[in-house]
């Protein structure tokens, strides 16, 4: 069975699975993790930081982060740099930082061949127009979340992120791809209320983290453009 939608430019696939799939038949992956990975890259990107995406819960951080004299971001609300977008906005220009997430840093390991964006609501338009530059073939990677079991939770905030990127690209798109775009643009303008009464962004406010949800709603204000070059996200300009 084919699932790698190959007879179209602009191709729509959730999870590290899609990335697994589409990776090898495209010029380039954009990774799509609104609640938090990629809204987190694109602060500390635009403020000059450099970000190593790292798997969760992995014990071998703290001799990786030595190794390259990076600090390591915590949970939310254990450090001063966490997976809270919030916390990155006071972030310095040069600071290394390792970031381990469950969802947006396995997928940009997942490939160590084709060239890796993140992109976010924030940034949807400026990663959009440079995922143009590496070609025609671009692959958009919808994170999700997890169920307690490991097994994939699509979610809406990801779906949505992913249809605002898929807006701004030129060519054929996949039906998958379709899809995404059409409902981002049926609520594009009543997005920031249903951001907040989604699952993911439910469960931040509950711990008391609406400031992140705020930050992540933002749409097209930023022209940072996270590439993942030797294992670290900066902001590249092609």
């Amino acid at each position: 069975m084919n699932f790698d939608q190959a007879e179209f430019e602009v191709r729509c696939e959730w999870g590290e699975k899609g990335v697994l799939q589409l990776a090898p038949i495209s010029d380039v992956v954009i990774i799509i993790d609104v609640l938090s990975f990629s809204t987190c890259i694109d602060i500390a990107n635009s403020r000059g930081a450099i970000v190593f995406p790292y798997q969760w819960k992995d014990e071998s951080v703290k001799a990786f982060a030595q190794s390259i004299d990076a600090e390591i971001a915590q949970k939310r609300g254990c450090s001063r740099y966490s997976l809270s977008p919030a916390s990155l906005l006071p972030i310095c220009q040069g600071t290394r930082l390792v970031l381990p997430s469950p969802n947006g840093s396995s997928l940009s390991l997942a490939t160590a061949v084709t060239p890796i964006l993140t992109g976010c609501l924030r940034n949807c338009r400026a990663v959009a127009l440079a995922a143009m530059n590496y070609g025609r073939r671009i692959a958009v990677v919808p994170a999700g979340e997890k169920w307690s079991d490991g097994n994939l939770r699509p979610s809406f905030e990801d779906f949505i992120g992913a249809g605002a990127v898929i807006s701004y690209l030129e060519g054929n798109l996949s039906p998958e791809a379709q899809l995404a775009v059409a409902a981002y643009r049926g609520v594009r303008q009543s997005l920031e209320h249903l951001m907040k009464q989604c699952g993911s962004s439910q469960e931040l406010i509950e711990r008391g983290f609406e400031q992140d949800v705020d930050l992540a709603s933002e749409i097209d204000i930023s022209d940072c453009v996270p590439t993942l070059v030797n294992g670290a996200y900066a902001h590249h300009k092609r």
